[in-house]
């Protein structure tokens, strides 16, 4: 748990709640985890923005400690759904409108909730990710191994979630050991709540990933098509993905956020736990715009 913050289970949907942390006063800004995460990852962050900040960190949707609906369908994952839930949550807390940010797949429900909600997002921030559509069309020859991943996940219900179960603390350890230039980042009590919470959430965490091969790359691929672009102030935080890679990161999401603010980093993917003072310094710069 994240010291100092209270612990609420927020219903947001027909059967679904989500584990949330808050804490703090004044105006609100929502913090969403990414993979293979919970809430937790925000714990330096959310701690020094509870000081002038009503401070919500909830576990989405099929993570961590919240409900994990059965995917029946392909939208019970999809970013729009999700997406709603965190519009959802801040209401039944009393936000009309907060500020957003989302790292890895938080962010992906984050730029979703902004695209959809535009009226209800004042700021949105995004750590370490490309927006769905742009990210399938960069990931291509050797350089793709990386996001091997994606692929796996993105097949048809059941070989994936079987060979993950098989080995679930190998599997999610692998991106906690590879991402993180700097390992003392995540103490060992921390990456056990992690393996934990993942090791009793892969039929979720596959859905969710097999949303971003299908229903979510539509979502984008229609807003981009229909010139829909995201109207509030956005900052981006991002590693140097286009030495490794070959893109303009930067490029790619100017064409989605007139108003951007795009910093590469130097730490790893797990910024907000690895260089936290960087990622509060940039939240507290873009709340300012």
């Amino acid at each position: 748990m994240i010291p100092g913050f209270d612990y609420l289970r927020v219903p947001v949907a027909d059967g679904v709640s989500l584990n949330s942390a808050v804490a703090g006063s004044g105006s609100p800004v929502v913090l969403l985890h990414g993979f293979p995460q919970t809430h937790l990852m925000w714990r330096h962050v959310a701690a020094d923005l509870a000081a002038d900040h009503t401070v919500i960190c909830p576990d989405l949707r099929g993570y961590g400690d919240s409900d994990k609906p059965e995917a029946v369908a392909e939208d019970v994952y999809s970013k729009r759904t999700m997406a709603a839930d965190i519009v959802a949550l801040a209401r039944e807390l009393g936000h009309e409108r907060f500020a957003l940010a989302g790292h890895d797949r938080g962010a992906l429900v984050a730029f979703r909730a902004a695209m959809d909600h535009p009226s209800t997002i004042t700021h949105l921030a995004s750590l370490d990710v490309l927006p769905t559509a742009d990210m399938w069309e960069v990931m291509n020859g050797v350089t793709a191994a990386v996001g091997f991943h994606l692929y796996l996940m993105a097949q048809p219900p059941g070989l994936p979630e079987q060979m993950i179960a098989a080995s679930a603390d190998a599997f999610f350890g692998h991106f906690l050991d590879l991402w993180a230039n700097s390992p003392d980042a995540i103490p060992a009590d921390v990456r056990a709540a992690y393996l934990r919470a993942c090791r009793e959430a892969v039929p979720s965490i596959v859905a969710d990933y097999r949303a971003s091969a299908g229903i979510d790359n539509a979502h984008d691929l229609a807003d981009r098509a229909a010139g829909n672009r995201l109207r509030m102030p956005v900052a981006v935080l991002q590693q140097d993905w286009g030495a490794a890679l070959g893109f303009d990161a930067a490029g790619l999401w100017r064409a989605w956020a007139p108003d951007l603010e795009h910093t590469t980093v130097t730490c790893g993917h797990f910024m907000a736990e690895e260089s936290p003072a960087e990622v509060t310094k940039a939240l507290r710069a873009l709340l300012a715009r």
